[in-house]
């Protein structure tokens, strides 16, 4: 689900389309026959206007389309004040469409999908029988960090307001469900009474900054990034100069690579220079959906001190030069793609940072996705331990019993992860074990299979207007069934197989950059029935192997088939890969008969 933002048009800028000989023409029939033929004249090309982007900075200001014209008719920022004067004390009824469809998810809201309904009835077309008279709110936490007073009141409010719901997104946030706008500012005052927000959780606007869960303790980071995630919310988040952008805007800022920078707007990633020393390499236009980009590195090393000036300017020349006419080709991705790298810097540097970036090198690809599921040492001599839910699906009574073991552990720390997972900092060694005891009846596993710790879905249809198909739900059924089906061969899987489950083509669960992806869709049965299914992507990986991996022509999966599926393809992966082999160079390399 995602949201919009303000812009304009006029007809002066256009260019005209090369000059084309106009051929085939008859000679004339009263010229003399003696004469040699005269060579026809060539018929200028009428030039084609072509259609303005809605560009800012090129003086197209006038809004193109109507998520446009809602943000220029009232700055999406505004309507807390209607939530919380007007609308929770009359009711959901009297809610205004245009804020309850667009600006409202600048606060964190978005209207759930209504029960009853299958993917037969998903499209904009029948919006007002999908659309639920109950929330999803999405709080921030930006870094995904969390002290023990936090995580509580995000417990609470689940139990008290959210029917027990708490997902952890693959953005570090956490997720509601069934929330009540009568209860929204309650919620509000509870959350930013311990330093919470639900502020541009949404919309078109700087989402959630991701960074590293063992930021400031990781032994194998280059740079501690923490204060600069703290000082890009405190400066720009709510502020209305950055709340129009063309589309959401979401930002990567780690010491290592464990925050898929790669399909960020923009990121900063550790990276050591040999004349200046640590600092963080700038990556501009990534992001999936419908048309996937890989990030491109600016090829600038930034140090931490100018990471937020940066970022700013990154975001304020995506607000003024972002495409504005069509929602499709309104992220930076598509500036990025059409400028090319060298002028996107030459932008950035002469017009918003008014000086030279310094050159720098690339960071060192890790070998595998690092989610620091498990035990790892920290700087401060105490123990990291990863622990992951299925697909990120906890609730507030699980959060609370959490947040009581942490406690007993002698700890104050949690982080969320861009995977879905839950880290516990600062665990004394005499309690690591006693740690992964208790929360394992919770569904939190320390040394989960390969299965749990490599599945990752999207909140699919039990809650999404835009869903096809069922996926968090579905996961937590598939995990420990592949543990079952593959317990034969799991030991001899020495390398990670990630599954990502996506209910739509928009993404949210990463599809495309998956070891084995699925992309929600209806299929046919055979019988003429539209049925829940999937399109399969194969192959896809961030760091080493970055790439969008392999689709087949004309394949698909029912929902009730994934189990089998996964199971085929993964057999044929362990009988004939090389050895050492990844699945993502095995994937593109094999034979198409093993992966359908």
């Amino acid at each position: 689900m995602t949201s919009s933002t303000d812009a304009t048009s006029s007809d002066s800028a256009h260019s005209a389309q090369p000059e084309k000989p106009v051929t085939g023409r008859r000679v004339r029939p009263d010229r003399p026959r003696s004469e040699a033929p005269v060579a026809p004249r060539e018929r200028t090309a009428r030039p084609v206007k072509r259609k303005s982007e809605g560009q800012w900075a090129l003086g197209y200001r006038e809004p193109l389309n109507a998520n446009e014209q809602s943000k220029k008719d009232d700055n999406p920022l505004n309507v807390r004040a209607r939530i919380e004067n007007i609308y929770s004390k009359a009711g959901f009824d009297s809610i205004d469409k245009s804020d309850l469809r667009g600006r409202m998810r600048w606060w964190g809201l978005y209207t759930q999908r209504e029960q009853g309904y299958d993917g037969t009835f998903t499209g904009d077309e029948n919006i007002d029988l999908l659309e639920a008279r109950y929330f999803m709110m999405r709080v921030r936490c930006d870094g995904g960090a969390l002290n023990l007073k936090q995580l509580r009141t995000i417990a609470g409010i689940s139990t008290e307001f959210a029917r027990d719901t708490a997902d952890l997104s693959d953005r570090e946030n956490v997720q509601y469900h069934w929330i009540e706008i009568e209860n929204v500012p309650e919620i509000w005052r509870r959350l930013e009474e311990v330093g919470l927000q639900t502020t541009e959780a949404c919309g078109d606007c700087p989402r959630v900054v991701l960074g590293s869960p063992l930021a400031g303790e990781s032994l194998t980071e280059i740079i501690d990034p923490t204060w600069a995630v703290d000082e890009i919310v405190k400066r720009y988040i709510g502020k209305k100069e950055y709340s129009n952008l063309p589309r959401k805007f979401k930002t990567a800022i780690s010491g290592q690579q464990d925050v898929v920078h790669e399909i960020n707007d923009v990121a900063f990633i550790g990276v050591e220079h040999p004349e200046h020393g640590p600092g963080l390499d700038l990556w501009v236009g990534g992001g999936l959906s419908t048309n996937p980009m890989l990030a491109q590195r600016v090829g600038a090393w930034v140090p931490l001190a100018e990471v937020p000036d940066v970022w700013e300017a990154v975001v304020a020349l995506f607000r003024d030069y972002g495409y504005r006419r069509l929602r499709t080709k309104a992220r930076l991705k598509f500036l990025v793609k059409d400028w090319g790298i060298e002028k996107f810097r030459q932008v950035l540097e002469d017009e918003y940072l008014k000086r030279k970036l310094i050159d720098g090198p690339a960071p060192e690809q890790p070998q595998r996705p690092i989610d620091h599921i498990g035990v790892q040492k920290l700087r401060n001599g105490r123990n990291a331990i990863g622990f992951s839910p299925i697909a990120g699906r906890v609730s507030g009574t699980v959060l609370t019993q959490v947040a009581d073991a942490v406690e007993a552990a002698g700890s104050d720390r949690v982080r969320f992860t861009p995977y879905q997972k839950l880290i516990v900092l600062d665990v004394p060694d005499d309690k690591v074990e006693w740690l992964i005891e208790q929360l394992e009846p919770l569904g939190l596993h320390g040394r989960p299979s390969h299965w749990r710790r490599n599945l990752l879905a999207c909140s699919g249809i039990e809650f999404c207007k835009l869903s096809f198909t069922e996926t968090r739900k579905r996961s937590q059924v598939l995990a420990p069934e592949l543990e079952q089906r593959l317990a034969d061969i799991n030991a001899q899987l020495d390398v990670p197989i990630t599954i990502n489950i996506n209910g739509c083509p928009n993404s949210c669960g990463r599809s495309q950059i998956a070891d084995i992806g699925f992309k929600g869709q209806l299929v046919d049965d055979g019988e003429g029935n539209q049925i829940e299914g999937f399109q399969v992507h194969l192959g896809g990986s961030l760091g080493l192997d970055s790439g969008f991996g392999r689709k087949l022509r004309q394949h698909k999966v029912t929902s009730e088939e994934l189990g089998d599926y996964i199971e085929r393809v993964v057999r044929n992966f362990v009988k004939n890969r090389d050895e050492g082999e990844r699945f993502a160079r095995w994937a593109v390399r094999a034979d198409e008969a093993d992966l359908r």
